[in-house]
C-alpha cells in the first residue's frame, strides 16, 4: 500500500519455471526419466532434475497483473496479499496444467466416475429392461463399452514418442512449418479443443507432435475404432487417444457412456482433439463436417459453463501425401481399404520416400460462449438438465460451418499446390515454361495484393524455383522443344495434383469468379460483374467453405477488380459516369493468364450449369432430386471421360446434393406435394445468367452431352 501510495507503477509479473519441459533440448533417456510431471519428489530427487536437466529447462512468462488491480476499494493490505496470492496460484495451476496436463488419474478411476454418473446409470437400467439383464450384466456392458472407449494417457510414453517421431520427420520430410503458433497461448485458462482438418493419418501424431514442442500438453485425441488394431491401438491410448464407434444407432448405452467420458475429459480439463470431417478427405477439399462430437460437446459445455471452452482451428497442408497411391486407387473406383497392422507394414518401405515439407497452421481461436451469445442468445438461461435445448441444432451447425471456414482462412499456399494450380487449369496439364513461371508469378502477387484471409500464408519462393522444386519431388517434367520447353504432368500426378490444388482451391476461388465473367464477355460493368458474383458466391461459398458473409462480397469484388487491373489482366474505363472493365486483347499474354485463373473454378460452375440444364430438360414438377442426383452424377462421369477431366469431386454426388438443398433453401427451386423438383422464373433467371459465366463451346458440350 505504500508503494502504492507513491504512485508507483508496479506490475507481478508471474513465471513458472519447468526442468526438463523444454521439449526441443530433449534427446537424452536420462533427461526423459526426470522430465517434468506432477509428481511429488523430494528434495534430492528434485536437485537431480535440476542437474539433469539444466539445458532442458521451459521458463514461461505469464501476462503482467498491475499490483493497483489488488489494492483498491480501500481493501486492507491482508486482504490485497491475500487476492495476489490467489490470483498468482490461478495463474501458476492454468500454467502448469497447459504445459503437463492436469494430473492423471489411473484409467480404472476415471471409468468408474464415468460408470458413476447419472445419464449412464440411467441408460444402464433402460439396457436391463430392454435386453432382460440384471443390473450386475447391464453395468458389465457399461464397463466394457468405458474401457473400449477409454485412453490410457502416459507422460513417459509421450516423452518416448517425441524423441521417436523427431526422426521420423526427419526422414520423411524437408521440414515441418508451423504457422500462427502463438494461437496456442491464446486459449491458456480454458477448455481447449483443437478441430483440424483431415487430410492424412499424419495429421494427429504432427498435430500432438507440434504442439508439445511448443510446451504445451498433448491432447487426448478421438480416433475411430478402426485404429484399434492389436499393439497399435495400446500404444495410440498411451499417447492420448480414445476410441469412438462410427455410428452409436441402434445402441442406447454406448452413447451415453461416450457422452460421459467426453464430460469427465472436459472436467478434469483435458484439451481434446477431433476432427469433424468424421473421415480423411479424399479430394482434398473439406468435407462437410458431421457434428456429433459437437454437439456433445456443447452439451457438455451446458451442464457445466463455468470454465470456458475454445475450439482451436488447425489447417494441414502435404507436399506429397504418405497415403498418395491408396487416394488414386479410391478415386478411381476401387474400395476403401481397411486398416491393417499388414498394410502398415506394407507401407513402411515409402518411409525411404522423399515426401517434401508439411505445413501445420492454426486458426483463430473460437470462443464457444461467444459463439453462442451471436447464434443463441438465451442459452444462458437454459437449464442443466435438460437433455436437448430446442436451438442446439441450428447453433451445433453454425458452429460447425464457422470453424470450416477458419480452418480454410489459416491455409497455407506451397509451391506444390501452387504448380497444381496452374497446370491442371489447362487442357492437358502441360504449359510453355516461360508462361507457368508467369502464371505462378501471378498467383503469389494476387496473393499478396488481395489476400484471402488474414491467417492465409504464401509461400516465398518465386515462380522458377517453384518449378525446379516440382521436379525435384517428380510432380512435373520438363520436355525440351525447339520453340521452348515444355513442363507437363504425368496422368498419375494430375490425379494426386488436383489434391493438393483442392487444398487452396478456395483461396483463389472469388478472383477466379471475377476472371470468368470475361470468359465470353470483352466488357462487363460493375453491376454486372456484382449481380454474377451475387448469384454464384452463395453455392461457392456453402462448398468451399469461404469466410465472406454475402454482404461483405461487394468489397471482396472490389479489391479483386482492383488487384486484376494492377496486375495487367483488366482495364478500368468510365464512360458517361458508367465504369466498365476490360479483359485483354485476344491472343496476348494477359488474356491467356486471364483464361488460366478463370478454369480454377470454371468447372465448378459447369457442375452447377450442368445439374440446372437437366432439370430444365426433366421439366418442372417432373423429377425427384434423388432421380436428378443420379441423373447429374452419371452425366459428370461421362463429361469427365469425354474432356479427360482430372477432378474426382466433378462427379461427386454429394456436391450435387448439396447444390440442388441450397436451391431449395433459397427458393429457387421447390418441392411439390408428389415429392418432385419444381422452379420457376428464379431458376430461369441463373441459367441466363450462366451464359455470362461460360463459354459458349462449354455450354455447348454440355447440352451435347445431357440431350445424348
Amino acid at each position: 500500500h505504500a508503494l502504492v501510495a507513491q504512485d508507483l507503477a508496479i506490475d507481478f509479473l508471474p513465471v513458472s519455471v519447468f526442468w526438463g519441459r523444454a521439449p526441443g533440448r530433449q534427446r537424452s533417456w536420462l533427461r526423459l526419466m526426470f522430465a517434468e510431471d506432477w509428481t511429488l519428489v523430494g528434495r534430492t530427487a528434485r536437485l537431480l532434475s535440476t542437474f539433469v536437466n539444466g539445458r532442458s529447462t521451459l521458463v514461461h512468462f505469464g501476462d503482467p497483473a498491475p499490483l493497483a488491480d489488488f489494492t483498491g476499494q480501500g481493501l486492507e493490505a491482508r486482504r490485497s496479499v491475500r487476492r495476489v496470492a490467489r490470483r498468482m496460484r490461478a495463474e501458476f495451476r492454468n500454467v502448469r496444467a497447459a504445459t503437463i496436463g492436469p494430473d492423471l488419474s489411473h484409467r480404472r478411476t476415471i471409468v468408474a466416475e464415468v460408470l458413476g454418473m447419472r445419464a449412464v446409470r440411467a441408460a444402464a437400467s433402460a439396457e436391463m429392461r430392454d435386453r432382460n439383464l440384471s443390473r450386475r450384466e447391464a453395468l458389465g456392458v457399461a464397463t466394457r463399452y468405458a474401457y473400449e472407449i477409454a485412453a490410457d494417457y502416459s507422460h513417459r510414453f509421450v516423452r518416448f514418442m517425441d524423441v521417436l517421431l523427431t526422426r521420423l520427420w526427419n526422414q520423411l520430410y524437408d521440414g515441418v512449418e508451423v504457422l500462427n503458433a502463438e494461437r496456442l497461448g491464446a486459449a491458456e485458462g480454458a477448455q481447449v479443443v483443437y478441430v483440424p482438418c483431415h487430410r492424412s493419418h499424419m495429421d494427429y501424431l504432427l498435430l500432438s507432435y507440434v504442439i508439445y514442442h511448443r510446451g504445451f500438453v498433448v491432447p487426448h485425441i478421438a480416433a475411430g475404432v478402426n485404429l484399434n488394431l492389436p499393439v497399435i491401438g495400446r500404444f495410440l491410448r498411451k499417447g492420448g487417444a480414445f476410441f469412438l464407434r462410427r455410428t452409436f444407432k441402434g445402441n442406447a448405452l454406448y452413447p451415453q457412456v461416450f457422452t460421459a467420458y467426453l464430460q469427465v475429459l472436459m472436467g478434469r480439463g483435458h484439451s481434446i482433439e477431433y476432427f469433424i470431417e468424421g473421415g480423411r478427405s479424399r479430394t482434398g477439399r473439406l468435407l462437410p463436417p458431421k457434428t456429433g462430437m459437437l454437439s456433445m460437446t456443447l452439451r457438455a459445455f451446458l451442464r457445466d459453463p463455468s470454465r470456458p471452452v475454445v475450439f482451436v482451428p488447425v489447417y494441414f497442408g502435404y507436399e506429397r501425401l504418405f497415403e498418395a497411391k491408396t487416394y488414386v486407387g479410391e478415386l478411381s473406383g476401387r474400395p476403401k481399404e481397411k486398416e491393417t497392422i499388414l498394410g502398415l507394414l506394407r507401407a513402411l518401405p515409402q518411409l525411404r520416400e522423399r515426401f517434401g515439407r508439411v505445413y501445420v497452421s492454426f486458426g483463430q481461436p473460437l470462443d464457444l460462449g461467444a459463439h453462442l451469445d451471436a447464434h443463441a442468445p438465451g442459452w444462458r438461461g437454459h437449464p442443466a438438465g435438460d437433455a436437448r435445448p430446442p436451438w442446439l441444432g441450428t447453433a451445433v451447425d453454425s458452429l460447425a460451418a464457422t470453424i470450416q471456414c477458419r480452418v480454410n482462412a489459416a491455409a497455407a499456399i506451397s509451391p506444390v499446390a501452387l504448380l497444381a494450380l496452374a497446370l491442371l487449369s489447362t487442357p492437358r496439364q502441360a504449359m510453355p515454361e516461360a508462361d507457368l513461371v508467369r502464371q505462378l508469378e501471378l498467383c503469389r502477387r494476387l496473393a499478396e495484393l488481395a489476400p484471402y484471409a488474414r491467417d492465409t500464408w504464401c509461400t516465398p519462393m518465386v515462380a522458377p524455383d517453384i518449378v525446379d522444386y516440382g521436379i525435384a519431388l517428380n510432380l512435373v517434367e520438363r520436355v525440351p522443344h525447339p520453340l521452348g520447353t515444355v513442363v507437363k504432368m504425368g496422368e498419375e500426378c494430375a490425379v494426386l495434383a488436383a489434391y493438393y490444388r483442392n487444398n487452396v482451391v478456395h483461396a483463389y476461388a472469388l478472383p477466379s469468379l471475377v476472371a470468368c465473367a470475361f470468359v465470353s464477355q470483352p466488357a462487363m460493368t460493375r453491376e454486372d460483374i456484382g449481380r454474377l458474383a451475387w448469384r454464384v458466391y452463395p453455392y461457392i461459398a456453402k462448398e468451399l467453405f469461404l469466410h465472406w458473409s454475402e454482404d461483405e462480397v461487394p468489397a471482396a469484388v472490389d479489391r479483386v477488380l482492383d488487384s486484376l487491373v494492377t496486375l495487367g489482366l483488366l482495364r478500368r474505363e468510365t464512360t458517361d459516369g458508367v465504369e466498365r472493365w476490360h479483359r485483354p486483347p485476344t491472343g496476348t499474354t494477359e488474356a491467356v493468364q486471364l483464361s488460366v485463373l478463370a478454369n480454377a473454378t470454371l468447372q465448378v460452375i459447369e457442375r452447377y450449369y450442368l445439374a440446372i440444364a437437366l432439370l430444365l430438360q426433366a421439366g418442372s414438377d417432373a423429377i425427384t432430386q434423388d432421380a436428378l442426383e443420379s441423373r447429374c452424377q452419371q452425366m459428370a462421369s461421362r463429361m469427365s471421360l469425354l474432356y479427360e477431366l482430372r477432378s474426382p469431386e466433378f462427379f461427386d454426388r454429394p456436391l450435387f446434393r448439396q447444390f440442388l438443398d441450397l436451391l431449395r433453401h433459397r427458393s429457387v427451386i421447390g418441392t411439390s406435394p408428389a415429392g418432385r423438383l419444381v422452379y420457376g422464373q428464379p431458376l430461369l433467371d441463373v441459367a441466363r445468367d450462366a451464359q455470362f459465366v461460360l463459354s459458349e463451346q462449354i455450354r455447348h458440350s454440355i447440352l451435347q452431352v445431357t440431350h445424348g
